[in-house]
This record gives structure tokens, C-alpha cells and sequence, in this order.
């Protein structure tokens, strides 16, 4: 039997980085998903671990003995999330070195050692064939990894036997998990974005797991109703960045100039707060719908300013920047910066004058 899951990239309105040091932050997910497949395969038939990415036209394959002998028998808790030991770590390292990653592709290593860990953790080891494919651009601030790890989790979860879907519809034949598994996806997927990403928040593989728009904030979720449509246009500026190293940086700096960092922080936090209570308004009429995209733009282009404070804007992001404004638009960057892809409010008068 063939298990396959998706989950949806996203973008966040205000928040990034500022997240990972206790500032609320507000995502959405969008209309591009990661998929996962997985078919488990009789013992005697292939004694391995398959992994076809196929938007990246790599196949990696590990003997079931291989990966015994480097990892041991190891602890197969599918109902427990538990986090990697960096001893773990070094052996997923030790397998990845068997392997000849192009030299182009290097940045897939840190996918590979939590596909891995996703993959002997819950599953243990049993051979079997995992096929990956995925609508969103990597490294580009969508949510690439999250969706990655989330996916994974959801589809091994559900070849283990330790979730089943609650029957419920998500259109296109898909079908939804009950919240108590949502949850468990939920952490196990934010174990492997830990192995990718070193420190993340959870926002990511939080809005990708249980999807619409949230404010984060602390590991705490909570569900935003959007009264009204919210427009954005994505510009991916196609400048590759370093999620990992960007984070790192804004914490760098926060150590050298605490107090400094510490009020562009709370800055962050209070524009996350007032853009989740101004996106929950309902506007009635086209001049109350006027009124609050001005607000959500203002807090936009505040938050631009800040992220630029943090060091994480880029000059490709910049350009997006100026190109915009001079068409009254405002605009930031989403995710990590550093390049990436970048926000632009749409406003509705703008679509209805189309």
C-alpha cells in the first residue's frame, strides 16, 4: 500500500526572526504544497531505504544493515517526538558521506540527515521507497523545509499505523487528520526542522501542519479568521541565502547590542498583535476596506524597517522595494531574508479597478 500526504508552503506577514526571540509573529499558508509517498517493501525484496527527490532528479538509497550498523537498532517511539542527539547526528553525518552529493546540491545534506531521522525513528527499519516531490522553491522563504517535514512526518506517521485520516475533505481527494494527530505531525516535523534550521521558532512547521493564517507566538498557536480577503503578490528575487546562517546572525547581533535588539523585538511583537487584530476586523464597505489595507500596509513597511535593523534585507530585496513604491505599493521580505522572496500588498481597489 502507497501512503502519500502534502502540506502547504507560507508566507509571514510580520514576525520573522523576531519569533525566534519570543515576539509574536502572523503566517499564512498558500496554494503550493510539498509532497510525500511512501511504500513500504517486503523484507526480502529490498533490504534498503529509498529516497527519490524528484524536483531535484536525486535518488538515495541505504541497506537496512548500513543503516543498523550506523545507527544501531535504535529506539522506535512513533508516538513519542523526541529530539536528535547530536551522537545521532554524527552518524547521520557519517552516512551522508557515503554518498556523492553534487557539490551544487551540498545544501540537501541537512534535509537528508532529518528525512533520515524522521524515517528510522518512527518507522525503525523497514525497507521501503520514499518519492518527494514539491510545488515550492527552495530556500526561497516559502516554507520549503517545513512543508518537507511535515509531509514526511504525516505520510510516515500514517504508514506506521499511528494516525489515520478523520474522513473530512480537503478538496482534490484529500483527506484531513484528526487535531490530536495534527499535533503529533506537528512536533515530530519541528524535530526535523531543528536538524535543518538549528534554532527555529515552530511558526513554520506550525502554519504548514495545521494551515489558514496564525499568530505565533512562544510555541503557542492561535487560529486568525480573516473577515476579509487579504491580497499579496510574491516576488521570488531567485537569490539563494542560508536560513540557518541568517538566524544565527540576528542572534549574533542581538548578543552585541541587547538592549538595542531587545526594543526591535518588542517593536516586532507589537505590530504581530496589531496586524492580527486589524486582519480579524471585518470592513463592510470599500472605504472601511481602504482604511484597514492602509493600516496593514503601514505595519508592513514598519516591520521592512525593522527587519533591515535585524541585517537580514538584501539589495535583490531592496530592488523589489523601490520598484513597488513606485507604484504605491508597499512591500517586505518573508522568511529569513537575505535575499528570497519578498511581499507586496495588493490593494482591493487595485483588483477591482482590473
Amino acid at each position: 500500500m502507497e501512503v502519500r500526504a502534502r502540506a502547504p508552503g507560507k508566507i509571514i506577514l510580520a514576525g520573522e526572526h523576531a519569533v525566534v526571540h519570543g515576539s509574536a509573529a502572523v503566517a499564512a499558508a498558500i496554494d503550493l504544497y510539498t509532497g510525500s509517498s511512501i511504500r513500504l517493501l517486503p523484507a526480502g525484496d529490498a533490504d534498503a531505504v529509498e529516497l527519490d527527490l524528484k524536483d531535484s532528479g536525486l535518488t538515495f538509497s541505504w541497506a537496512c544493515s548500513r543503516l543498523r550498523d550506523v545507527l544501531g537498532e535504535g529506539c522506535c517511539q512513533a508516538e513519542a517526538p523526541r529530539p536528535c542527539s547530536s551522537d545521532e547526528l554524527a552518524a547521520l553525518a557519517k552516512l551522508l558521506e557515503e554518498h556523492e552529493i553534487p557539490e551544487a546540491k551540498i545544501w540537501l545534506s541537512a534535509g537528508l540527515s532529518a528525512f533520515l531521522f524522521l524515517y528510522t525513528s518512527i518507522l525503525g527499519l523497514k525497507p521501503g521507497r520514499v518519492v518527494v516531490s514539491s510545488d515550492l522553491p527552495m530556500g526561497a522563504g516559502l516554507g520549503s523545509s517545513a512543508a518537507f517535514c511535515v509531509s514526511m512526518s504525516g505520510a510516515l506517521l500514517t504508514a506506521a499505523g499511528v494516525v489515520a485520516v478523520a474522513g473530512g475533505s480537503q478538496g482534490e481527494g484529500w483527506q484531513v487528520f484528526e487535531k490530536a494527530d495534527l499535533e503529533l505531525v506537528n512536533r515530530w516535523a519541528f524535530q526535523g526542522e531543528k536538524i535543518i534550521h538549528g534554532k527555529p521558532s515552530g511558526i513554520d512547521n506550525a502554519v504548514s501542519t495545521f494551515g489558514s493564517m496564525i499568530k505565533f507566538k512562544k510555541g503557542t498557536l492561535t487560529n486568525l479568521k480573516s473577515r476579509n480577503p487579504v491580497n499579496m503578490l510574491i516576488t521570488d528575487t531567485r537569490v539563494g541565502r542560508n536560513t540557518k546562517a541568517l538566524v544565527a546572525g540576528v542572534s549574533e547581533r542581538a548578543s552585541r547590542h541587547p538592549d538595542a535588539m531587545a526594543s526591535v523585538f518588542n517593536a516586532v511583537n507589537s505590530i504581530s498583535e496589531e496586524l492580527s487584530s486589524i486582519v480579524e476586523l471585518a470592513a463592510e464597505d470599500e472605504i472601511a476596506i481602504t482604511s484597514k489595507e492602509d493600516k496593514l500596509a503601514e505595519l508592513m513597511e514598519m516591520n521592512q524597517g525593522l527587519l533591515q535593523c535585524m541585517g537580514v534585507s538584501h539589495a535583490s530585496i531592496e530592488t523589489v522595494l523601490r520598484t513597488t513604491l513606485k507604484y504605491n505599493l508597499v512591500s517586505k521580505l518573508t522568511g529569513a531574508g537575505g535575499g528570497g522572496c519578498v511581499l507586496t500588498l495588493i490593494p482591493t481597489c487595485i483588483l477591482f479597478a482590473s
